[in-house]
């Protein structure tokens, strides 16, 4: 009896809410843990250089190479309060990060998500070992991400509710989102072409005042653009020439593939680390097209009994259980009250679990049904798109993981309840690995990522007076000594056209490139790894052995350090 009451106290504590908070916590945690375990990325010292140039000079022009401006400002803000550093760089992307869980409550509230489905997509998204990597990284894409949530919700709030407010905070997102990454029309795109055909196929029928709304989401987000692309008036020519040179810019490296990689590198990167997510998005795009070819017949319903569209979507949830105690067989006021009851609480847990469908919803289809054929469709532009687009990067493949954690859930109801948590098993562990190993790991994720061998070379740095460094390969070094102790470093162009110089110049430490083959008698020279990468394409003949080992090909850029004898103590 007092196993069945503390099951009972603590499903009552567990509630949908309480829950949610719980797995947002449990995210935050895996993104504000030892933040700077890993050293800067080659792109993380960039970004991280520009923003600190930003806060102490205030310089800064729109480069598509380097993408938009709303990383760099919101950076060096956070840097004016709290100090240039790794914590500090990382802090913004880990918060924005952990709270992508949290977007699944408004979608729920909506009545597009069930509790058994609200949960599991929010549990993928906290522990989802991409989301967490890239939360734990200064790039634009965790913020795209989080803008395009926004537009999500905003759009469905306006959908149901068709109010000048969530068309406003669409706009704002998408000015925002613009002003993140050049990548941010795809999303525009898929969003629009999905709103098109519901407009079209009259699935949904458009407020009185839609065009004054999308006329001021438009000036919102216009608006935002303007501001941060004219870094704020002080460059107003880049509103005129910046959308060309991202075009250009984006074209061009398009057809170069700088990093590119077969059309099916993202499928191979989700197999690896989302493999769980990946297989019951594949069932529900699998049980969603049998559905659609299988509509339920007369036939199946003779006596055409209507069943309530709600059943299928209440399945026993296990965070909360009504108990009615004292019921007296054969006392009928009490068996007709408590009937009366259980009525009462059935309906007000349907409008609990549907809370968008108390009210007339202005789509003229079933919500659910539409909702998941939109993040199918979602889903699947995404992954054409990015298979077509000629760099391949990895984090790029949150873009494709977002839509696919939520297909992945809508018939989750349809699996035993040790599926979601074997998942979630995979899922923490390659977390763990990716995120939590302090040393090189030969993983694509981390691709071209500085080697934990430069912290030799930062003790080399730290212990010498002159310091020459090869300019072509100054990341991540010109980040970690940007201050006072950074001006004992000379950054030296054609190293091996100007020996003379480092021979007369007294240095200390001499870095070069490896494979520039620099001779500096007088010196001892080490190699160490600079930086280094996974390649599908010096593995693709052993994928699959990899899949189980982690044991394949590593490419390296490598450093020759020429330390002069006797001068340091290493």
């Amino acid at each position: 009896m007092r196993a069945a009451e503390l099951t009972s106290q603590l499903k009552g504590f567990f509630t949908f809410e309480r829950t949610l908070v719980l797995i947002f916590l449990a995210g935050l945690l895996l993104r504000l843990a030892f933040l700077d375990l890993k050293l800067f990325h080659h792109d993380e010292a960039i970004h991280s250089w520009f923003a600190w140039r930003l806060l102490t000079l205030g310089q800064y022009s729109y480069d598509p190479v380097y993408h938009g401006p709303f990383l760099y400002y919101i950076t060096a803000g956070f840097f004016s309060l709290f100090g240039a550093n790794e914590l500090t760089a990382r802090f913004i992307p880990a918060i924005i990060g952990s709270t992508l869980c949290l977007f699944v409550y408004p979608i729920y509230r909506l009545g597009y998500l069930n509790r058994i489905q609200s949960i599991v997509a929010a549990v993928f998204i906290a522990i989802s070992p991409n989301l967490v990597y890239f939360s734990r990284f200064l790039r634009n894409d965790i913020f795209v991400v989080f803008f395009t949530l926004i537009i999500l919700i905003a759009t469905l709030y306006y959908i149901e509710k068709g109010k000048l407010r969530y068309a406003l905070i669409a706009g704002a997102a998408v000015g925002f989102g613009m002003s993140c990454k050049e990548n941010m029309p795809i999303v525009i795109l898929i969003f629009g072409v999905f709103l098109f055909y519901l407009i079209s196929t009259g699935k949904w029928k458009l407020p009185r005042l839609w065009i004054r709304d999308l006329a001021c989401a438009i000036i919102i987000a216009l608006g935002i653009m303007a501001i941060f692309y004219s870094s704020f008036g002080a460059v107003p020519e880049m509103l005129s020439t910046g959308w060309i040179d991202a075009i250009e810019h984006w074209t061009s490296m398009h057809q170069e593939q700088r990093l590119g990689g077969p059309p099916y590198v993202y499928i191979l990167l989700l197999v690896l680390y989302e493999l769980p997510v990946f297989i019951l998005a594949m069932y529900s795009v699998y049980r969603f097209c049998l559905d659609g070819r299988r509509p339920r017949k007369k036939a199946d319903n003779p006596e055409g009994i209507v069943e309530a569209e709600f059943t299928e979507d209440l399945p026993d949830d296990g965070f909360e259980e009504d108990v009615y105690e004292g019921y007296i067989p054969g006392d009928v006021d009490t068996g007709a009250a408590i009937c009366e009851e259980v009525q009462e609480t059935a309906t007000a847990a349907v409008k609990e679990n549907s809370p968008g469908q108390e009210e007339k919803s202005p789509l003229h289809v079933d919500k659910k049904n539409e909702f998941a054929r939109f993040c199918i469709f979602w889903m699947i532009a995404s992954i054409g798109i990015y298979a077509y687009i000629g760099e391949k990067v990895p984090w790029l493949i949150l873009h494709q993981l977002v839509p696919m954690i939520f297909v992945s859930v809508f018939y989750i109801d349809t699996w035993k309840r040790w599926v979601p948590v074997i998942a979630s098993i995979f899922l923490i562990v390659m977390t763990l690995h990716v995120a939590f190993t302090p040393a090189d790991i030969n993983e694509p994720i981390v691709q071209v990522q500085n080697s934990e061998d430069l912290r030799e070379i930062f003790a080399m740095i730290d212990a010498a007076d002159r310091v020459a460094v090869d300019f072509d390969e100054r990341w991540p070094i010109a980040w970690y000594y940007y201050s006072e102790e950074g001006r004992k470093i000379s950054y030296v162009t054609e190293m091996n056209n100007n020996t003379a110089y480092l021979k007369n110049g007294d240095f200390d430490v001499i870095i070069a490139h490896d494979g520039k083959h620099l001779s500096m008698p007088g010196y001892d020279k080490y190699t160490l790894k600079k930086s280094y990468w996974y390649s599908v394409y010096d593995n693709i003949d052993r994928l699959i052995p990899y899949y189980f080992l982690r044991d394949g090909k590593t490419g390296s850029l490598n450093f020759d350090v020429f330390v002069r004898k006797s001068s340091l103590d290493v």
